[in-house]
């Protein structure tokens, strides 16, 4: 939707405090594009903006899950539609942030013509393993690793589901975006690799103080999507007592590390992004000052 700004970027980026500030600034309200933070329950797993944060200015689809519901990109995009809608008819201005990039683009450039689901054609390799199944894929489409997270099973396996159902690769079919004028307005918040694995390593340390491992104890049973939240599974091996605090915290810090690297390869491929680069010594309305710079409609009249 045009109306809307977006704020992108990778985990631990800064996004949520420059959404709430740039927010509190022109009179915006702030729309959850994070796959996690749209569940309720998992606040500390997910850094999700505090309830005080959330008080400040108007939020949206935060919470707005049960863990024990799945969530894709077309139901994202459904939840979300009329949401843009809605505050842009009031005379607000959306703010669209989060690090979900299939997540956004549903709403910038809509979704790929994919098939469903279907049973018959994923029991055809139902019984590989991992590894196997992602040596089918990339047999099929040998750019999979490109927009696949070959590490998680259910990617690998709905990649290998379109591939067979359309007998195209998947990653061509995922790049035929509806024909849409691209109107969207957007900032990428950019940071050295280096300063942003020590966000990422601190932010994990600080999640641990705040009580992930309590938060997890009390969990139930979660969606595929839901339990998919990073550091979920290592603290349930932690509960299991198949691994110490210590090494889930680095398995966490880890695993955070790698898809952050995956969210910046996504959203540097985005060129109607705007990049903003960013240091340990800019603030949130340092930045906000950038944007009202680059987008100067967006200052209060």
């Amino acid at each position: 939707m045009a109306s809307a700004f977006y704020i992108v970027g990778p985990t631990a980026s800064g996004k949520s405090a420059v959404a709430l500030a740039l927010a509190a600034r022109i009179g915006g309200e702030v729309v959850n594009a994070d796959a996690f933070q749209i569940y309720r329950g998992l606040d500390i797993v997910t850094a999700k903006p505090s309830a005080e944060e959330r008080a400040r200015v108007p939020h949206h689809l935060f919470d707005a899950l049960d863990p024990t519901e799945t969530c894709d990109a077309q139901r994202y995009r459904d939840l979300a539609l009329p949401v843009l809608k809605e505050i842009d008819a009031r005379g607000r201005v959306p703010i669209v942030v989060g690090g979900s990039g299939l997540y956004v683009k549903t709403l910038t450039h809509g979704l790929a013509e994919l098939p469903k689901g279907d049973e018959a054609t994923r029991a055809q390799f139902s019984n590989l393993t991992l590894d196997e199944k992602v040596t089918t894929l990339l047999q099929l489409d040998p750019n999979a690793g490109v927009n696949v997270n070959l590490r998680n099973p259910r990617y690998v396996e709905r990649a290998l589901e379109v591939c067979l159902l359309t007998g195209r690769p998947q990653s061509e079919l995922r790049r035929t975006f509806p024909d849409v004028k691209l109107d969207a307005r957007g900032v990428f918040l950019d940071w050295d690799r280096a300063q942003l694995y020590d966000r990422i390593n601190e932010r994990v340390l600080g999640m641990i103080r705040a009580g992930l491992l309590e938060e997890v104890r009390t969990l139930g049973t979660l969606s595929d999507t839901a339990e998919k939240a990073i550091g979920i599974r290592e603290m349930r091996r932690v509960i299991a007592g198949e691994m110490t605090l210590a090494e889930a915290t680095e398995a966490i810090q880890q695993a955070t590390r790698r898809y952050a690297k995956r969210q910046v390869t996504w959203f540097r491929r985005e060129k109607w992004l705007r990049t903003i680069p960013l240091t340990p010594q800019t603030n949130p309305e340092a930045t906000v000052e950038t944007i009202l710079d680059s987008f100067p409609e967006l200052k209060p009249r």
